[in-house]
């Protein structure tokens, strides 16, 4: 029989108080299960957080689940329980039974700290040992100029399960070992310089898509082990592409196994539901103001960057964390302490996770994908900001894709929409999201939002990306938009590799490709993308036309680059650009190429520019503008 014995001080007095003041970032190493050797014994040590416990036992396969055979203790008035189980060893699963001291509530619980978790829909976490040889330290030598606002970010967002799947073994998904031989090889080809990871974080419900999370120190389960999941992320790194990973720390799920009223009480949640409820997901909200959360969930972000060698976080509806109001009608949320809708504990804790991200990982970057107006989200804490790195462009994408989805016959009525952007454009550090949330619950896929006939489809598409990749801001494509997917996104199958076996999907998959090198090979496409230095209209107002023309500028003042799209099917001819150098202007890329399943009407390589002065610039470029392009040229 396995009987539990003292806890083997596995946390120190300085553990308990930094997590009960709220200020541990590293939980990880201390709370959960972890493989340890006692008086040459070997087993596990475990110790969870259950304050309001009146018992709390380990229970798993090795004692038959047995619910009052191995007990562990409370460690003081920390709220901790903790003890070592010998001969528990790893592959082991196991729960929590917890008896709460008020009422007659006992549960099951999952460990919130734990390192792996059984394949759902089974539920039990796993004893396990994140030993892994790292292999990619030449990228995390040099990681900080590639995650940096001067470098050419250009993210590919991809759920896992749904990137590829293999029909005949019952359409199953590659595991993180397969997706490591191809989706590497994939990404370099197409010159995309970051994934980004929809959550990987173990989740109950495969349909939330990982934003309904359980295992917040935990990768699912589905595709592999924690260290498949880290030979794939080494494999990226060692081909140059960074990884992001999706975190999700305003809400989780209510399943009973997680932390949902873990210790009979809301221990992780607000217990009003005016504030601990999401009306919008059915989902928990946590406790901000709890300092063992915030140890909590900050050991949760800085776990990933440390364990899994990953360059950067994107957290998930950061506007529903801001507002105590978010999707309540009134009376059905609490104003805070000065009576306003801002939630000022959380906005503290964002504060914080940027502080400790950053001042740990400084060549690491945070993400926040904030859908209002709220000020400074990516500005520094000093200077009164939330102290994300990156903000993404929501007004953007709504208006852009709005404006794509009219005939082109009314586009000249709408071109604010073209130019309203550069208003705002540098207050903040934006990246221009074309993301999975635009191509599900009914959306339809980006290219039957298109206006036109199939060929307009494939050419507005086209020039939504050349558009795009012309604006400033780091930039991010939704998987399966760089072929062109005619369906929308489903998460239960495969995207639809064969579409890139005909030209006009292998067309825009080449597009996508050519757009990501001239992006990464010319320093004025992306070394300012967040300064008002690098950029530059030469003609906004051409709504007539629906006809744009701006420059991007390097910080040295050379290699300019010259955009022009034109967002009608009618070609024109002998169109004057202003431009401020004379000479040679090479046409670098022309969406209306034949090689992309364009007409094939272009400028033959380039233009020489004419001594007339254009646009307020002395010189000028007389241009044929295709029909529903986008066009970048460069003084030689």
């Amino acid at each position: 029989m396995k009987k539990t014995t003292g806890a083997p001080q596995h946390l120190t007095d300085e553990d308990l108080y930094l997590f009960n003041e709220g200020n541990h970032v590293r939980l990880y190493d201390r709370l959960g299960a972890h493989l340890a050797k006692v008086d040459g014994v070997e087993g596990t040590h475990f110790a969870v957080w259950a304050p309001n416990a009146k018992e709390v036992n380990v229970i798993g396969d090795f004692n038959f689940w047995n619910k009052t055979q191995n007990p562990i203790l409370q460690r003081g008035n920390s709220g901790i329980w903790e003890g070592f189980i010998p001969g528990v060893k790893q592959g082991h699963n196991y729960k929590y039974h917890v008896t709460s001291r008020y009422g007659n509530f006992q549960c099951e619980k999952a460990d919130p700290m734990a390192l792996a978790s059984e394949v759902p829909p089974k539920t039990a976490s796993v004893v396990w040992k994140l030993d892994y040889k790292w292999g990619d330290k030449e990228w995390m030598k040099t990681r900080g100029a590639a995650n940096g606002m001067k470098g050419p970010v250009s993210i590919y967002e991809m759920h896992l399960g749904s990137w590829m799947r293999i029909p005949e073994e019952n359409n199953r998904p590659l595991t993180y070992r397969e997706l490591a031989v191809k989706l590497p090889e994939y990404l370099k080809r197409l010159g995309f310089s970051h994934v980004e990871m929809m959550p990987v974080t173990e989740h109950p419900f495969y349909g939330s898509w990982g934003y309904q999370t359980t295992g917040y120190f935990s990768p699912t389960s589905r595709y592999g082990t924690p260290q498949d999941l880290m030979f794939l992320i080494d494999k990226l790194h060692q081909e140059g592409i960074g990884v992001i990973l999706d975190w999700v720390p305003a809400h989780f799920p209510t399943d009973m196994h997680g932390l949902e009223f873990f210790d009979g009480t809301h221990l992780y949640e607000h217990a009003d539901p005016r504030q601990g409820f999401h009306p919008d997901w059915k989902s928990s909200i946590f406790n901000f103001g709890r300092n063992e959360v915030k140890s909590f969930l900050l050991s949760s972000a800085m776990f990933w960057l440390d364990k899994y060698h990953v360059d950067g976080l994107r957290v998930d509806a950061v506007a529903s964390m801001l507002y105590l109001d978010y999707s309540r009608k009134k009376g059905e949320w609490v104003p805070n302490k000065h009576g306003g809708n801002e939630n000022l504990e959380a906005i503290a804790f964002l504060k914080q996770f940027n502080h400790v991200v950053y001042q740990h990982y400084p060549d690491t970057q945070t993400f926040a994908e904030e859908s209002t107006a709220w000020p400074m989200v990516s500005r520094p804490t000093y200077l009164g900001g939330l102290g994300f790195g990156m903000k993404w462009d929501m007004g953007w994408m709504h208006d852009t894709l709005k404006y794509f989805t009219k005939d082109p016959v009314y586009r000249k009525y709408h071109h604010n929409a073209l130019n309203f952007r550069m208003l705002y454009a540098f207050g903040e550090n934006f990246v221009l999201p074309l993301s999975h949330d635009e191509v599900a619950h009914g959306k339809g896929s980006l290219l039957n939002k298109m206006a036109g006939n199939d060929w307009q489809k494939f050419a507005n598409l086209r020039l939504l990306y050349g558009a795009m990749f012309a604006q400033p801001g780091q930039k991010l494509l939704f998987m399966g938009a760089e072929f062109a997917q005619w369906k929308e996104w489903n998460h239960d199958t495969s995207l639809d590799w064969h579409l890139t076996e005909h030209a006009p999907h292998a067309g825009m998959q080449k597009w996508v490709g050519d757009l990501n090198a001239l992006y990464r090979g010319e320093p004025a496409m992306h070394e300012l993308n967040c300064n008002p230095a690098g950029f530059e209209w030469v003609d906004a107002n051409d709504s007539q036309q629906s006809v744009t023309a701006l420059l991007r500028k390097a910080s040295n003042g050379k290699g300019t680059i010259l955009s022009i799209c034109n967002f009608t099917p009618i070609p024109r001819h002998n169109y004057v650009v202003g431009v401020p150098n004379g000479g040679f202007w090479k046409e670098l890329l022309n969406s209306d190429a034949a090689d992309y399943w364009g007409s094939g009407l272009g400028n033959h390589g380039g233009v020489e520019a004419e001594e007339a002065a254009a646009h307020g610039r002395p010189y000028s470029l007389k241009i044929t503008l295709p029909p529903l392009s986008a066009l970048f040229f460069k003084a030689q």
